[in-house]
């Protein structure tokens, strides 16, 4: 039997200019599945994106799944993609063997917390404050630079790394520290500046963008007094789930935000299309 991909649209261009395309997934010209390949608003036309892969019911376990992963990074390829990611459920297990088993490699985590009403109390002598405008400067400069490296460190260009930076934060922050919803503070434990956070009010949740102890300061305990009041902040903003993103490899971090209480909601992995 032969599995292949049979487009059902003409090849679509957004606005931002990444491309998109429907597919069915056809074994011996019969329907079986879809699928749907973009490129990443994020990084341009050269990463492709599995953004939906679908096999019906009957068909599944057979194979198809992983002959439509790979026609579609055949068509990444034909687009020019250097690199295809995919996002993958939490809790989608079979579909997280499969793209492994692909030689998708992973690149981070979306994690969640549901919060309750009352607002986590701080460790004694810890406190929050706002940043001041200057702090954020100083901050802000040093974020964006912190935020291309991390990008390039997995495997992206320098220049699309930064130009990756630049954009998210332009999005993200078109009023700098006045963006509507967002907080950014500083921690300080017994009158000493500690750490940062930048913590974003959503629509329906709470999101962190940054947070980061200062050099000098790792290793005490205050990564979770910043995770405290975040969710502190984020009750307070009436929120009642918090999310985060956390990059593979930052084992730190991953433990923290287990062990208060994180799940992981997606996957996010890549492979680079040689």
């Amino acid at each position: 039997m032969t599995t292949t991909l049979r487009p059902t649209e003409p090849l679509q261009r957004a606005a931002d200019g990444t491309r998109s395309r429907h597919y069915q997934v056809c074994v011996n010209s019969r329907p079986v599945g879809t699928l749907r390949l973009g490129t990443s608003p994020g990084f341009g036309d050269t990463v492709a994106q599995i953004v939906d892969l679908r096999i019906e019911e009957p068909d599944r376990r057979r194979g198809r799944g992983t002959v439509a992963a790979l026609a579609a990074e055949e068509v990444a390829r034909g687009w020019g993609c250097r690199q295809i990611e995919v996002a993958v459920p939490g809790d989608a297990e079979p579909a997280l063997r499969l793209v492994r088993a692909l030689g998708y490699v992973l690149r981070n985590r979306g994690m969640e917390k549901p919060l309750g009403d009352t607002p986590p109390a701080l460790p004694e002598g810890s406190g929050g404050r706002a940043m001041t405008e200057a702090e954020f400067e100083e901050w802000h400069a040093h974020e964006s630079e912190h935020y291309a490296r991390v990008w390039m460190a997995r495997g992206v260009p320098e220049a699309q790394a930064y130009e990756r930076s630049r954009r998210d934060h332009e999005r993200l922050l078109p009023l700098g520290r006045a963006t509507e919803g967002t907080r950014f503070s500083v921690l300080e434990h017994e009158g000493t500046r500690v750490g940062t956070l930048w913590l974003t009010l959503l629509d329906d949740k709470a999101y962190v963008y940054d947070v980061a102890v200062d050099e000098g300061h790792r290793g005490h305990g205050h990564g979770r007094s910043l995770m405290l009041l975040a969710e502190a902040q984020s009750i307070a903003g009436g929120r009642n789930v918090l999310g985060l993103n956390v990059f593979a490899g930052n084992t730190p971090a991953e433990r923290l935000y287990e062990s208060l209480g994180y799940e992981t909601r997606r996957h996010v992995l890549y492979k680079n299309l040689l």
